[in-house]
Parts: structure tokens; sequence; C-alpha cells
């Protein structure tokens, strides 16, 4: 029998403050830790220069959605109250204070350690005046050849109005004076196309006798090679001073989905209203003067709360561009994902090979660990077989290029397989990618459809219908990641191959919700969102209640993304208040307080940021001693249990059951190298070997152990 806390606190009677954590400033704690790796020096110099850019990315985009949506809401005077209690003004304070100091600490970092570092190791990020005579013929060559065509600069004066400035954009504001004349405003906008470090010769010229690449490289920043030479811009007259500045503007849309008649036309005309979304965002060099600084609040009605002063470079982003230098010796070691024993097949292998190994047992891929090739060679197969009938496929994010879709454009186009496709045309920012992927598909003959009306449609499942004798049989791909072949190879995700024949009814039933009209509430096996998840969910939390009440030993263990659903934390608070275990693993968002008396003293929650982004959803529950998993597509949020599609399948396979726990979910427990630990206010403390621990990095360990299964 277990023992219960004593003194358990009541929750009903705790205010929100006091239960939740802000979301949004828990997004930017999860920003932070991406720093923390930034500056970690046990990660190779590449690596850190990886992880500071995507800092910079991660950023732009809080500011587009986050930020942006909080904006709108403010705005309106809309009466939202966050999970914790406070109104959009409220937390734009906040996260304004909090931003402005991970963006100050960021850029610190970049002129203060990285860059001096970056030079030790022969990477030199030059300003303008540090330049050589050779260096600065070089750079002058360069950008009379390639950047001067591009340039336009755009005068501002009663005869030229402000010029739009589009989102993301790194412009210069440029005072210019002719002979006897007063100062002229003029705006530049420094071509994203072109590399932002344009690089220099290096020091060898190319590759070295010995065979290896440079050591030495040399680059300076495009916009100080644009200031230097402005004078070229502007025919007898002269630049006294220019000044960098960087534009971020809400992207957040609202798409009235139940107004349009055409969704796809609406989606496009939304993507072209996003373009002018209200400036949120505003960087500029403390070196501005304040008439400048005047002219550009004026014309781009920014709010003065929403300036951002830095020092350095305004665009972390392009930092990524040094991450392509042939440099082995700055970069994580190399590793090729393994493809599996049970999917691993030579070209004789005859052409139902695929399908035969679904049918011996279930086949569990861990990414990037285990290679995404099965995936697309699943499809292939599919396309060629002569006894599969239909392929059909949920799309949210495939990239460009991409495998999966060629493999369905062949089974229609060149094999005549009935092929039915869902695109998710609402998936943030990849919106145009997938609506061209959309009319390429419907162009081939392929079913298209976008889903459902006021739902995202964020599940990741292929079904295969293949006729076996008299009768046909369903072969299913279900996954927690994105049909996306380059995302697979730095995302962390679970995916599982199965022909069990209750999920195949499940699915089928799935897809005619998704493309037809079906009201069915009862799936056997799988949860589905908005249908049935949050209350199988709930159903499942309370269930190791009353077997941890009755025997004790109960134990749940969550990995996800986020989690920000009051609802299911004041379910976990009254699970801990039992006094059974709850491990939580996750990435970003997390709104419980663990570790309070009375409240949540058996909830630990741990984060693990790391070479690869950590996207898999698993659901653990000890069931006394009867162990359930599922995995899927779905976070813990609102949005997710109530307004998006999302599938959770359970992985039954008593071998693969043992696997994802033992292998997988307790080896997280148990990195104490990138592993952080979440207090109760919020923050972070990273884990630590001790003597009866040693150290575990656990991507590091799948990947040890992928090269043994390899080997």
């Amino acid at each position: 029998m277990s023992v219960p806390v004593e003194n358990p606190v009541s929750i009903a009677d705790m205010p929100n403050q006091d239960l939740f954590l802000n979301r949004e400033l828990s997004f930017l704690e999860f920003h932070r830790r991406v720093f923390d790796e930034a500056t970690d020096e046990s990660n190779p110099l590449l690596e850190r220069v990886k992880f500071l850019s995507i800092v910079g990315s991660n950023l732009e985009e809080f500011f587009m959605v986050r930020v942006g949506g909080l904006t709108m809401q403010s705005e309106a005077s809309l009466p939202t109250l966050s999970i914790d209690g406070q109104t959009p003004k409220q937390q734009l304070v906040e996260i304004r204070r909090s931003a402005a100091r991970l963006m100050e600490d960021a850029h610190k970092y970049l002129v203060e350690k990285l860059i001096p570092d970056l030079k030790a190791a022969g990477i030199y990020i030059l300003n303008y005046d540090e330049l050589d005579p050779d260096q600065k013929q070089k750079a002058d060559a360069y950008f009379h050849e390639v950047v001067f065509p591009v340039l336009t600069p755009l005068a501002v004066d009663p005869s030229h109005p402000f010029p739009y400035i589009s989102n993301l954009s790194l412009n210069l504001a440029v005072l210019i004076r002719g002979e006897g004349s007063v100062p002229r405003f003029a705006r530049l906008k420094v071509p994203p196309l072109l590399p932002q470090l344009v690089p220099l010769k290096s020091s060898s010229g190319g590759t070295r006798r010995d065979g290896t690449p440079p050591r030495n490289h040399y680059f300076v920043w495009l916009h100080q090679l644009i200031i230097a030479n402005l004078d070229d811009l502007f025919p007898g007259m002269h630049a006294i001073e220019a000044h960098p500045f960087h534009v971020t503007r809400n992207a957040d849309m609202d798409i009235q989905e139940w107004e349009a008649l055409d969704l796809l036309d609406t989606i496009e005309e939304n993507i072209k209203k996003r373009r002018f979304g209200v400036v949120v965002r505003l960087m500029i060099n403390k070196n501005m003067p304040k008439s400048v600084r005047e002219i550009l609040v004026d014309n781009l009605k920014v709010d003065r709360n929403d300036i951002y002063t830095l020092d350095g470079t305004l665009s972390l982003r392009s930092l990524m561009q040094l991450t392509r230098i042939d440099r082995p010796d700055l970069k994580d070691r190399p590793f090729l994902p393994v493809v599996p024993p049970l999917v691993r097949f030579s070209p004789e292998t005859p052409p139902d090979a695929f399908f035969a190994a679904i049918r011996r047992q279930p086949i569990l891929l861990h990414h990037p660990y285990d290679s995404f090739t099965p995936v697309v060679d699943f499809l292939k197969s599919a396309a060629r077989d002569p006894n599969v009938l239909a392929i059909k496929q949920t799309l949210y994010r495939v990239g460009t290029n991409s495998p999966v879709v060629q493999a369905l454009l062949e089974a229609c186009r060149d094999y005549g397989k009935q092929v039915a496709v869902l695109v998710e045309l609402k998936a943030r920012f990849d919106e145009e990618n997938n609506i061209g992927w959309a009319r390429m598909l419907e162009q081939e003959g392929v079913h298209v459809t976008y889903g459902l009306l006021g739902l995202k449609t964020h599940c990741k499942i292929t079904m295969v219908v293949r006729k076996e004798g008299d009768h046909i049989r369903r072969y299913l791909h279900l996954a927690s990641g994105n049909y996306h072949h380059i995302t697979a190879q730095i995302y962390e995700d679970v995916g599982m191959f199965t022909c069990d024949d209750a999920i195949g009814e499940d699915v089928t039933h799935l897809f005619n919700y998704l493309t037809g009209y079906s009201l069915k509430k009862d799936y056997r096996k799988l949860l589905v969102a908005p249908i049935n998840l949050r209350e199988r969910l709930e159903e499942m939390i309370c269930q190791e209640m009353e077997c941890h009440k009755q025997n004790g030993g109960g134990h749940i263990i969550f990995k996800m993304n986020s989690l920000v659903d009051p609802p299911i934390i004041k379910l976990l608070y009254e699970a801990s208040q039992t006094g059974m275990k709850i491990d939580l693993i996750v990435r970003g968002m997390c709104s419980i307080r663990p570790g309070i008396k009375g409240l949540s003293s058996n909830i630990r929650v741990i984060s693990i940021v790391g070479r690869f982004l950590e996207h898999s959803r698993i659901y653990y529950f000890h069931n006394n001693g009867d162990e359930r998993v599922y995995v899927g597509s779905a976070d813990l949020m609102p949005r997710n249990l109530n307004g998006r599609v999302e599938v959770l399948f359970p992985v039954e396979d008593p071998s693969l059951v043992r696997t994802m726990r033992q292998d997988v979910l307790e080896k997280y427990l148990q990195d104490n190298v990138k592993a952080r630990q979440m207090q109760p206010d919020g923050s972070y403390k990273r884990l630590k070997p001790t003597d009866n621990q040693p150290p575990l990095n656990v991507q590091d360990w799948f990947i040890n152990q992928a090269r043994l299964s390899a080997s």
C-alpha cells in the first residue's frame, strides 16, 4: 500500500500564479537553455556557433508568433488571462525584460568570447577597419562586382515616402549630405540572399599540400562592407553616417476558416498579409543617434518598449553560415544513421519483403539514430507492389525535394495506385511550401484534401491497403515526427510499422473523418484528438493513481515538447499527492511547478538540449505491472488536445514496451551531462555526474548503440 503525501495542499484553493508557470516566460527559459549550449565549452567550437545561431532564429519566431499574438490581444483590450492569471500587457512587460536580458547576454558572448575563440582556431570575423590592404582590396572588389548591382538606396523626402521595411530584414539607416545641403535620410536594405559574412581568401588559398582543408578563414560583415563603400551609391554626395537596424513583424495569422470559400486561396492571402504585420521588435546598435532612432520610431510606428539596443551584429541567425566551414576538428563527430536489421534489404530481396517483415512483428524506429530511409522504402515498396490498392497519408511538414512526396507521385502517376493525401496548409511558416506540394499532387491525380475546418491536422500517419489472397491487409506507419527527410536527421522522433487489425480499422475511420464525414467516437486503440485523447489520457492518469493507492509502485513517465494544459497539470498534482512517482521529460515550455511540498514533491521535470532536437512524445504508465506506452504527435497543450487532430498510438509488443521503458525513457532519466532539472520557480539547474553515477550523455549513448547494431 502506498503512503500519501503528508498534509497535501488544496489544489482548488491555490491561486493560479502558485499552480502554474507562465508559458511564454517558460519558452524563453528554453531559449536560455539553448544559449547555455552555446556557452558550453565541452561542445566543439562550431557547434557552439550553431547553438548561438539557433538562439537568434528561435527568438525571431518567438517575437513573430508569441509576442505578435500578445500584442494583438493587448491592443484589442481582450479580457484574456494567461495560465498564471496575467493580462497580455502584463505578460509583455515580463517578456520584454527577460528577452532583452537574453539578447544582451547572447550578443555580449559573441563579441567577448565566441569571436576570440574562433580567431584562436583560425576563423577570423573581422570588422572592415581591421582588414589589411590586400583584404580590403578583395572585399571592395567583391562589393563592386556582386553587392553594388543588388543594392537599392531609397531616399526619404517629400517626394519619396518612407519605404516598406520587410520582416526579418537587416537595413541601414543612412544620413547623406550634398554640397551645401542639409543632411538627408535614406534607407538601404542589406541583401538577404548574399552571405552576411563575406568570405575573404583563405590562408592557403585552397586545399593544402597534405590534402586537408585550409585552417585559416577570414570574413568581414556584409553590412560593414556596404557602409565602407556608401559614397559609391550616392555620387556627388557624402555619406555622413550609417546605422544598422533589424525589424521583426507580427506573423501570427488569424484565419477565419468558416468564412473561407477556398482554404488554399485564403492561406495564400494571409501569407501576403503576414508581410505587413506590425513591428514587434526593432533591434538597433547602441551608437545610433537619437535623431535617427526617432525617424525609425515615427515611420515604423513601433512601441518604444519594443526597441532593443545591442552591441555587434543584429542577426545572430547569420552565424549559421560558419558551420559550413570544412573543419571537422571543430564539429561533432559525424554520425550516419543506421538501417535496423529488420528492414535492411538487399537488391535481391523479394519485392514484398517489407510487408512480410511487418507481418512478423511491429517494427520501431528511433530517429535520427535509426535511418529515415525505411519510411521512404515503405512508400516505394507500396508504389511498386502490384497487390497494393491504395496509399493514404497525412503531410504536415515535408520540406523541399521530398522523397516522400516523390514516392506518392510515383505511386499515382506510374503505377496507377489510388493515393489520398491530407496536406496541412496551416503548418506555420511552411504554408507556401505545402501549397506548392498540394498543387503538384493534384496535378498528378492524387486525391488531396486540406483537413477539417477550425482544426490543424498534426498527426503523422500512413496507411497502405494491400490485397492478400481474398482479403485485404492494412500496413501502417505511425510516428511522432514529420515526413521530412532532412529534419529526420537532426530531430529525435519515434515511429512504428505495424499491421495490427484494430489499429488499421481505427486509421481507416480516422481518414474517413479527415477526408469525408464521420462522427465516430469509439476508436479501438488509437487516442485521437479532439475526440477521445484528452479523456483517455486523464482516465489512464486516474487509473495509475488508483493502482498506486491499492498496490503501490505507481509510476508515470511522460516525454514531450510542451506541458501547459491546466487540467492535465492539476491531475498530475493530484497524482503526486498520492505518493506515486512522476517523471516528466519536457524539452520546451513547462507550466507545472515541480518539487513543492504537499503539492508536487513527487514530480521531477528534466529538460535535455543537445545535438539533436528532442521531438518525440512518449507516455508511459506502470499500470500495476501491465505497462502501457503510447507514442505520437500530441503535446500536453490545450491546442493539441482541443484544437488539432492528433494521434497517440499504443506500443503493445512486450519486447518493444521493454525497449521503450528501459532503453529509451530510463536512459533519458539517467542523463547527467545534458539534462537540466527544473526548479519550482521555473529555473533550471544542470545535473552533474556523481561518484555513484558516471557521466551519461543520452544522445551519445543512443549513437553508440546504433553503431553497435550496425557493426
